[in-house]
């Protein structure tokens, strides 16, 4: 193979539309625009314009809000747990807290808040760290012999420390 021989492929590239050069281009005098009016203008066609009528986003109410406080969690499902342990990942009889997520990659930092949901089901008996636990884990854990450790999130708790002068 030379390089003199290298082609593109067949239809590989195509020829730019020539605009506004005679009748006999197909795309000529308007070129290709129709006659006067806002869209035959470069650059005015207004998005969401419904010709005087009132937007559909204006006619529709507005719903909902943001909390702005809102805490976010990284959710731990008991399925989660079980497939780790199953896997030799987590050893049950050690305390699995935030530092053992983070180095298994379940949470993206040490200040990630957990919060431990029943979806699935736990057979082990573990002791676990968590910032938040729903009713029915909690029971769930306890019914095997062990134990949910609710903790503070390390950034309320420097926050409480400046507040009280320490």
């Amino acid at each position: 193979m030379n390089l003199s021989e290298i082609k593109d492929n067949k239809n590989a590239t195509r020829n730019r539309k020539r605009l506004g050069r005679g009748i006999g281009s197909g795309t000529g005098k308007t070129s290709g625009k129709g006659h006067k009016g806002q869209k035959a203008r470069s650059g005015v066609s207004i998005k969401g314009f419904e010709g005087g009528q009132m937007p559909i986003h204006r006619r529709l109410p507005k719903r909902g809000f943001t909390n702005i406080n809102r805490k976010p969690f990284v959710v731990l499902n008991f399925s989660r747990i079980e497939n780790l342990i199953n896997d030799s990942k987590i050893d049950p009889k050690k305390i699995i807290n935030s530092q053992t997520l983070l180095d298994l990659g379940v949470v993206k930092s040490l200040k990630s808040r957990i919060k431990l949901l029943a979806k699935g089901e736990i057979k082990t008996k573990i002791n676990i760290e968590v910032s938040a636990a729903s009713i029915s884990a909690k029971d769930s854990v306890e019914k095997l012999g062990g134990s949910i450790t609710i903790i503070e999130n390390q950034k309320s708790s420097i926050k409480s420390s400046k507040k009280s002068g320490v």
